[in-house]
């Protein structure tokens, strides 16, 4: 298994991170927001996960507001995949605008009204609808203003999509609990919002950061190949994935958004094999990125295929988006930011290796489980326990570096 204290040479240390250590000496968990977000990322992946599979058996019944499945959904993304945008986002923008991060009893607050958050959803039933909402919703609303200031005041326009995002996220928040208050009858669309949402966010940020990292281990392995600058063919597919989700938002079961969601997976797919990933093979911690992005396509194909032909039903062929893409991509980036923004080397060990391919088989697993309606349960029960199971190896790999000072 990987050892992240082993000594070797790290990246260096992002400016803002240096000034961040110099004026914060307060507890080290609160120096960067990767540290409890990713931790709360890791925790409530497996947590949830576990509470949805007694769901599913009949063991217990959720004190909610919500359904069972609508829970499930609402977890996932404004639990889990929150947490995780969230650390990732709270540690990446005071690079982008060079301001100091958020950090000591802001960061505590933001973190506990995420956890404030997770259990007013669970027991929703006793406290009422409303503040219910209010006190889940108000994480995301405090989480963009955060990130609004630090652009303003960074005069960062260039991150302001990422903005638009959250705010995005946040709607789709509002509606699920909306819905869920029986106020809107919206069908599902708070949810359908979320995960496009997040898709997007992956587009953009993957659209970078995968490149990137792919061109500088390129060059530090030797390799005359580099991925290609962001031009049209990025521009077209982020437009195209974009009217394909806005489209299944807003009426999911019409044939022309299955077609629409098919073009978006083959400009993806194109954009995608511009990157030169079939190079990166010999370390794990960029090529993951590179799969964590096949998913997009590979997950919107599917999508568009479930709307187009009953062979496949939209709610196993939307695992492909989310446990496939989202799940994947997340795992990606909260490793690799971990190790950098923890002073450790930048490569995979076997447990990380392990991982990364739990995940991914959860994917597999889950996606063609209406296939054998015999064994359907089982495809569900299994699939749960391969995401279980990679993120509390995260937990017990990557846990202590959120507690110790980088190396």
């Amino acid at each position: 298994m990987q050892n992240p204290e082993k000594n070797r040479q790290a990246e260096p240390e992002p400016s803002a991170s240096i000034l961040a250590r110099r004026h914060f000496d307060g507890f080290v968990f609160l120096s960067a927001g990767f540290r409890p977000f990713f931790f709360g990322a890791g925790i409530w992946a497996v947590i949830s996960l576990g509470v949805w599979l007694l769901v599913l058996e009949g063991s217990i019944e959720l004190p909610g507001l919500f359904d069972a499945a609508a829970w499930h959904a609402h977890e996932m993304l404004f639990g889990f995949a929150a947490a995780a945008m969230a650390g990732f986002l709270l540690t990446a923008v005071p690079n982008w605008t060079g301001r100091l991060p958020v950090r000591g009893a802001a960061l505590a607050g933001l973190a506990a009204l995420w956890l404030a958050g997770r259990i007013a959803v669970l027991f929703g039933a006793q406290i009422g609808a409303v503040l219910t909402g209010v006190i889940d919703v108000a994480f995301l609303a405090v989480f963009f203003a955060f990130i609004m200031r630090e652009i303003v005041i960074g005069k960062n326009w260039r991150n302001l999509p990422i903005a638009g995002v959250i705010l995005t996220f946040m709607i789709a928040n509002l509606i699920m609990h909306l819905d869920a208050a029986q106020i809107l009858e919206t069908d599902g669309a708070g949810w359908r919002l979320g995960i496009v949402t997040i898709i997007m966010l992956m587009s953009l940020i993957g659209g970078r950061i995968t490149p990137s990292f792919t061109r500088n281990w390129l060059a530090k392995s030797g390799s005359e190949a580099r991925p290609a600058g962001f031009g049209w063919p990025d521009k077209t597919a982020l437009v195209a994935t974009g009217l394909a989700a806005l489209f299944w938002v807003a009426a999911p079961d019409l044939t022309l958004t299955g077609w629409l969601l098919f073009a978006a997976a083959i400009l993806q797919l194109y954009r995608l094999s511009r990157w030169c990933g079939y190079l990166t093979f010999r370390e794990p911690l960029v090529l993951v990125l590179h799969a964590g992005y096949a998913w997009i396509p590979l997950g919107l194909a599917l999508l568009g295929f479930s709307i187009l032909s009953d062979l496949l039903p939209f709610k196993d062929a939307l695992h492909g988006l989310t446990i496939g893409a989202v799940g994947t991509m997340i795992t990606a980036v909260m490793t690799r930011a971990s190790l950098g923004h923890s002073g450790r080397p930048l490569t995979a060990g076997w447990g990380t290796r392990i991982i990364f391919l739990l995940v991914i088989s959860a994917a597999i697993t889950r996606i063609p489980a209406a296939v054998g309606t015999e064994s359907y349960l089982l495809h569900i029960y299994v699939s749960g326990l391969e995401w279980m199971a990679a993120f509390a190896l995260f937990l017990v790999l990557y846990g202590p570096l959120y507690f110790s000072k980088r190396h």
